[in-house]
């Protein structure tokens, strides 16, 4: 079961057009790989890819001279990745820079800033198209079969709403390079590019800020809603949150899937700490089955949020994250029509199955991964080898 292709690899793309754009869903690692290497050797004016995890395996090699060859043509390459997160090394990319490209590491400095994390994905291709998700750039996100492999998503957009990404991009990338740039800028800046109308709205997260534009948007749009599914990797919400998915829960019908594979057992134990809370609360919890789960979505009746976020203090407090906020009916039913195919992989948790689960040890190692996740870096716990 776990060798399996991703059934949706077979199906029909989930598109929509919405206030001018083009919105298509990606859940196919191999068809995210052909797809982004289209883009860059179709570029015409500019690349530009921030990425938390750029990895120098075959496809992260691939994307690497792809990049190259257009900075070659006389495209425009930028590329920021995070220092923690990527396994390449400056040398890595020294024949981009000499092509022509620009690279840049985000790397905070040790003091309060040390845990500052950009967990961004954001490909911008001639300031007209658009890729947002959870896949990084490594082999285990671009490809469909494997025990390694992780089950995740990228939406492409086309349209005018590409540009206000670029322009973010654009700054951010002039902030990472500048030797002593202040937090308090970089909150002010996340600040100016977050939007709060229309059908399409940007949200744009960053350090310590109590003001976070998206965990605001998603508790907005929970407040009188009567149906939520979500889908998330790393799920360790504060307990304002859980309340509010669990009036759902009493209200209509609130469903979570949530991680069985990891790479890191302490995120999925964390996930379970919350678990006797929200099936008291009616609310249906379920556990991806065939491969390690990092998709990041949810659906709060017609409104559809995906992006890199993932649903726990450090992406909402701590780590540099971006959301898509997508209200339309259509979109929003199409979507539910992928999280009930999902569903299909899922094992349902049911009181009696998390009852026979919840010993006293395994409670207490629960516990102890949800703090420390919320506080640590995901690398951090990862080393923990907590066993479930």
């Amino acid at each position: 079961m776990a060798d399996r292709p991703a059934r949706a690899a077979q199906r029909r793309p989930i598109r929509a057009q919405i206030a001018g754009n083009r919105l298509e869903l990606i859940d196919s690692g191999v068809e995210r790989f052909t797809m982004l290497l289209e883009l860059i050797m179709g570029a015409e004016t500019s690349i530009k890819m921030l990425m938390y995890m750029f990895n120098p395996d075959k496809d992260g090699d691939a994307v690497r001279k792809a990049l190259t060859d257009a900075a070659r043509r006389g495209v425009q390459v930028k590329l920021l990745i995070d220092g923690f997160g990527s396994a390449a090394t400056p040398d890595f990319f020294t024949e981009l820079g000499e092509a022509g490209g620009d690279h840049c590491v985000f790397n905070p400095s040790w003091g309060r800033r040390y845990l500052l994390r950009n967990h961004q994905k954001l490909i911008v291709v001639d300031d007209k198209t658009v890729l947002i998700g959870g896949a990084n750039i490594d082999a285990t996100y671009l490809e469909d079969r494997g025990s390694k492999r992780w089950r995740d998503l990228w939406l492409r957009i086309d349209g005018p709403e590409a540009a206000l990404p670029s322009r973010y991009f654009d700054g951010l990338f002039r902030w990472s390079k500048r030797s002593k740039s202040k937090l308090r800028s970089l909150r002010r800046m996340l600040a100016e590019y977050n939007e709060w109308r229309g059908p399409l709205q940007w949200k744009f997260s960053g350090p310590l800020s109590m003001r976070n534009s998206w965990w605001r948007s998603i508790g907005r749009d929970m407040k009188n809603a009567r149906r939520l599914d979500m889908i998330f990797a790393y799920f360790a919400p504060p307990g304002a949150m859980l309340r509010r998915i669990g009036r759902v829960g009493r209200r209509g019908r609130a469903r979570v899937i949530n991680a069985a594979k990891s790479d890191n057992s302490a995120t999925i134990a964390a996930a379970r700490h919350s678990y006797s809370r929200l099936i008291r609360r009616h609310v249906e919890i379920y556990e991806y089955q065939p491969a390690k789960l990092h998709t990041k979505l949810a659906i709060v009746d017609d409104v559809v949020h995906i992006g890199s976020s993932n649903f726990d203090y450090r992406s909402f407090y701590i780590n540099l994250e971006v959301m898509l906020r997508i209200h339309d009916s259509g979109f929003a039913q199409a979507m539910r029509g992928y999280f009930e195919r999902e569903l299909k992989d899922c094992k349902w948790i049911t009181h009696e199955v998390h009852a026979r689960r919840a010993s006293l040890w395994r409670r207490i190692k629960w516990a102890i991964s949800h703090f420390l996740v919320n506080i640590a870096d995901y690398g951090v716990t990862r080393r923990l080898n907590f066993r479930l």
